[in-house]
């Protein structure tokens, strides 16, 4: 098989990563992918958002199945691009069409999806400049903190939880002004749930669905969960306060409801869902909806899979997902991501980066980096993932950090407290 992946992340390469390890593949081609991701297979200078190159690019280099990383060409519409141009039977295709999209590209419109098929959930009221009013009036009826989320796609920067009444009407009228450009041009009113947060991943022909190992991110940029959110700063799977019996409630009330609400709404979809969780008391509530792999999730989802990763993309991408398993180890896995200094806000680029090559007992995911002359720089916020696996958390967390400190470039900055707090 020739593969394409779309992306240039930390996600992608850990898909890629994974993906080259089948003896099924012959190639495997990542646009434009970063400076890691050629350690596994082929850099191409593709935009994932320049649907006729993609094209051209499957054509000429006999493409059997694409990958798509990131929310954004899934939103745009990547997936009905290529369907017109190829047949199923030319191409099979992970991520879901525009319609699917929206699941994550509108959270109005997952809070429709949600009521309707009776998936739990926040109380929650869509606002935009009409009815302002009502949003504050919602908002008086809410205790703190109050939450508040761009409609659209906001780069995982369009949410906002705030202490204050006064502030959180300020904050939304300053959402429907623009602050969000026009991802905020409406914007969803949500109680706020007090629990644990944590992730679980679908992966869905349509019609057949498995479960993927869960995983809980760290989004704050600073220890102990403060300071401005992030892209993520880490992650760890399993998560130990999602035990059987949780996870069946979450198959139960969201999982099933969600591939079956799918196929009721005539929304095919083929790809993964992220269901970004809130455990409150015992019970599963949806915090979002997400129509590919999180990331910096990806970077301990996948380590965990046993198996023929890309055979498990191929069944899920022409439909024969029922007749391959997918199955888990059961040990530890923990990633600690490398930042730019002064990331979220501004930050420099062009940073050398030295020490990679000594990390053994790791799995090095890179994800804002590029290969100028040969020299590995820093190109993003977010630089490096380092993966580690054991039998248990702490050992787990020990290669990762032992790890990361034979990493350099000028500035860099990570959490030093990732997995700490489940003890």
């Amino acid at each position: 098989m020739n593969i394409l992946v779309l992306g240039s992340g930390g996600r992608e390469h850990a898909l890629s990563w994974k993906i080259a390890q089948s003896p099924e593949v012959d190639n495997i081609y990542i646009g434009p992918g970063n400076g890691g991701t050629g350690l596994v297979g082929t850099n191409v200078p593709l935009n994932p958002n320049d649907f006729s190159s993609i094209a051209e690019f499957i054509r000429d280099n006999e493409i059997d199945g694409v990958v798509v990383g990131p929310e954004d060409p899934l939103v745009n519409g990547v997936r009905d691009a290529l369907e017109a141009e190829f047949s199923h039977d030319q191409l099979w295709i992970i991520g879901p069409g525009n319609g699917g999209a929206q699941l994550e590209g509108s959270k109005e419109f997952a809070k429709n999806f949600m009521e309707r098929h009776n998936i739990p959930t926040a109380r929650n009221k869509s606002v935009d400049s009409s009815n302002l009013a009502e949003g504050h009036r919602l908002l008086e009826s809410f205790s703190p903190p109050y939450v508040l989320k761009a409609d659209g796609l906001a780069a995982g920067k369009g949410v906002l939880i705030l202490d204050d009444l006064d502030e959180a009407k300020s904050e939304l009228s300053a959402m429907l002004d623009g602050k969000f450009g026009d991802a905020s041009a409406k914007v969803v009113v949500e109680e706020y749930l007090a629990g644990i947060e944590l992730s679980v991943f679908v992966l869905t022909d349509g019609e057949t669905y498995r479960l993927l190992p869960s995983a809980k991110d760290y989004k704050r940029i600073g220890e102990g969960d403060t300071g401005l959110n992030t892209g993520g700063m880490g992650a760890i799977s399993p998560v130990p306060h999602a035990d059987d019996a949780f996870l069946s409630k979450v198959e139960e009330r969201i999982v099933k409801p969600t591939v079956n609400g799918l196929k009721k709404d005539g929304i095919p979809y083929c790809g993964f869902i992220f269901l970004g969780l809130m455990k409150v008391g015992d019970d599963p509530y949806v915090i979002e909806y997400n129509v590919r792999m999180g990331d910096p999730e990806t970077e301990v989802v996948l380590p965990r899979l046993k198996g023929d990763f890309a055979e498990i993309m191929k069944a899920t991408g022409t439909g024969t997902l029922d007749k391959v398993s997918v199955e888990t180890v059961d040990e530890t896995a923990v990633t600690v991501m490398l930042v730019s200094g002064g990331y979220p806000e501004s930050y420099e680029k062009g940073k050398q980066i030295t020490g990679v090559g000594d990390v053994e007992e790791s799995i090095v995911f890179h994800a804002g980096t590029k290969l100028e002359d040969g020299v590995l720089k820093t190109s993003g916020g977010r630089v490096i993932a380092v993966t580690s696996m054991a039998d248990d958390r702490q050992e787990a967390l020990r290669k990762s950090y032992a790890s990361a400190s034979r990493i350099e470039f000028d500035k860099m900055n990570y959490r030093k407290d990732i997995g700490f707090d489940l003890d």
